[in-house]
């Protein structure tokens, strides 16, 4: 799949002056949303937060650097491929592909849960070392679900069929088809149940390069509830940030997804959280060595 590039001025931060050969980070907004199965709307997410990312301040007081100079260039919305979800996975993998091949690092705005898979196995064929950090509510670890195997329910099993391993981070919903495969798999010290964040034993989970997905209902639905299955019980923002702070001091993060929001109309909380989560993610991955 070629690349294409808007002409518009929609870019994440709001930055208007970063031309495609200068940016290091490439943004891809997937508005997929095809095997949701609760509350609707994540087509709305990349959207959201691409307008919430330009009232950002791009000076960031934690590690005192303007992010924003690294060049952030906000590709087009990828085209849902409404023939199926693994058609879709297949196409969001070809579009990451190119993104690697002109050496951008990517941030992926989704969008349903389903999409990662594809992201993942676009990296896989750039690091060899490649593990994935997830926050989320649900372990999405069934092999099929509502008749199909490449569900949302279903992203993390896809992971793992492709070789990668995952520690999961922020679990408060299992289904019995998942505690099968943990065990079988023997998986139960890579999934950490919310609210506890084991920050040395994730690291240890963890391979040397990591790619971050964060299903945004992983966070408390008092502080996102932008969700379409909202679950009780989850992290707060600063547990979420004090891991990824963590986890870039020690391992190489190569990439990101944030997915899963649904905008709740006059309700701009949630859709600021994802988009300065994108934000200090990138701040991390580039300058949060020790």
């Amino acid at each position: 799949m070629k690349l294409k590039f808007s002409k518009e001025p929609y870019n994440y931060g709001g930055l208007l002056d970063t031309s495609w050969p200068k940016a290091k980070v490439a943004i891809l907004p997937v508005p997929y949303e095809s095997t949701i199965t609760y509350g609707g709307g994540t087509s709305k997410g990349p959207a959201a937060i691409i307008e919430a990312s330009r009232h950002v301040e791009l000076w960031d007081a934690e590690l005192g650097r303007d992010f924003s100079k690294l060049g952030f260039f906000t590709l087009p919305e990828l085209e849902p491929d409404m023939s199926g979800p693994e058609a879709q996975v297949k196409r969001v993998e070809d579009g990451v592909s190119n993104i690697l091949k002109e050496k951008k690092w990517p941030l992926v705005l989704g969008g349903e849960h389903s999409i990662t898979p594809g992201v993942v196995a676009a990296l896989k064929k750039n690091y060899k070392n490649l593990s994935v950090l997830q926050i989320d509510a649900h372990t999405d670890l069934r092999d099929e679900y509502q008749g199909s195997r490449w569900s949302h329910a279903c992203a993390m099993k896809r992971v793992y069929d492709l070789g990668v391993g995952v520690v999961a981070v922020g679990i408060r919903s299992v289904s019995e088809d998942d505690v099968q495969f943990i065990k079988k798999a023997r998986l139960s010290d890579k999934i950490f149940q919310a609210p506890e964040v084991p920050i040395a034993q994730v690291l240890k989970g963890l391979s040397e390069q990591v790619y971050i997905t964060v299903d945004v209902d992983g966070f408390d639905p008092s502080i996102m509830p932008g969700t379409g299955t909202p679950e009780p019980g989850g992290l707060n923002w600063y547990q979420v940030i004090n891991l990824i702070r963590e986890v870039a001091k020690v391992k190489k993060i190569v990439g990101a997804d944030i997915v899963e929001l649904a905008p709740i109309a006059g309700q701009p909380a949630g859709d600021f959280l994802a988009a300065k989560l994108g934000y200090k993610i990138i701040g991390y991955s580039f300058f949060g060595k020790k």
